[in-house]
């Protein structure tokens, strides 16, 4: 089964660093998209099919926790996965988002052995990739 993933960052070279860590992983992928913001990452899931999210907090016109908040409140994107990747650390945001109902939080700078492991486990997929 092929994985269509969406990527949430301002930052093109975060965006790139983690769509190659994907390709380069064993996980089958079906689309890869991108999204600069929150605004553009709900017009994606609004229209494509995405089994995960991984975004960043800080991003103007629409931050992290706004798109995680409106996902929430839709019934159709609900039930989407979200990874925020973010340099932010906080306890109270990672309580905060936890609470919004995100899967995991990685803090940056990650390894891609952590973007990896966060996208099998999410998926359940095992050590083969099935």
């Amino acid at each position: 089964m092929a994985y269509n993933f969406l990527i949430v960052d301002d930052s093109i070279t975060t965006r790139t660093i983690i769509k190659k860590i994907l390709q380069l992983s064993s996980i089958e992928i079906g689309e890869l998209h991108e999204a600069a913001d929150g605004e553009e990452a709900l017009e994606v899931l609004q229209n494509k099919w995405i089994d995960l999210v991984f975004a960043d907090i800080n991003m103007p016109r629409m931050n992290g926790v706004e798109m995680v908040q409106r996902m929430r409140e839709d019934g159709m994107l609900k039930s989407i996965p979200v990874v925020i990747v973010s340099s932010e650390g906080s306890e109270t945001r990672i309580e905060e988002m936890m609470a919004k109902g995100i899967k995991a939080y990685l803090r940056k700078p990650f390894t891609p052995e952590n973007i990896k492991e966060l996208a099998e486990s999410i998926l359940n997929l095992d050590k083969r990739g099935e």
